[in-house]
């Protein structure tokens, strides 16, 4: 089915999947998926890849997220990961208005999302989990600096998406 993107002017009804929030492994490692844009790339080359984030700054200094780009980020800038997350901001293309009944700007900031881990409280039972991990694994970061490196996706992640790129196995 080729269903219109519900963040297309007039609106469609494919929305991004609700299983695609971020979720923690352990203390220092976590699963998610993301937007990208990668210099001298194109879509092709990076959709449905993983990326290790090493992040460099901030309360997450030392933590690694590991990626898969399954949205491409033609509003983003060279080397950019808009991480996924619930509770995140809706960004330029809001369509959680129409998905979940969220408020105009979806909720919080419409760049930045919400404010504290309690703002979660009221997201729909679907969304919570990925809210929190902002607050708990993720610390309320904004922004932090990040260096990255293509890996094999794991198949933790490739189960949720369903997306894996041909000739490459999932590891464990």
């Amino acid at each position: 089915m080729a269903a219109k993107s519900a963040c297309d002017n007039g609106g469609g009804v494919a929305h991004m999947c609700s299983n695609q929030s971020p979720w923690a492994v352990n203390d220092k490692l976590a699963y998610g998926f993301a937007a990208v844009k990668l210099a001298g790339s194109s879509e092709n080359a990076w959709c449905c890849s993983c990326y290790e984030l090493t992040f460099t700054s901030g309360p997450v200094s030392g933590q690694q997220l590991v990626v898969q780009a399954t949205n491409t980020g033609g509003d983003l800038g060279q080397n950019h990961f808009d991480l996924a997350m619930p509770g995140g901001g809706v960004g330029m293309f809001n369509a959680c208005t129409n998905q979940w009944g969220a408020p105009p700007n979806g909720w919080g900031a419409q760049y930045g999302g919400v404010s504290s881990r309690s703002d979660c409280d009221g997201f729909p039972e679907k969304l919570k989990a990925g809210c929190y991990w902002r607050f708990d694994w993720f610390k309320g970061a904004d922004n932090p600096d990040v260096t990255f490196k293509k890996v094999t996706c794991p198949k933790a992640i490739t189960d949720k998406s369903g997306c894996i790129r041909n000739g490459e196995t999932p590891t464990q």
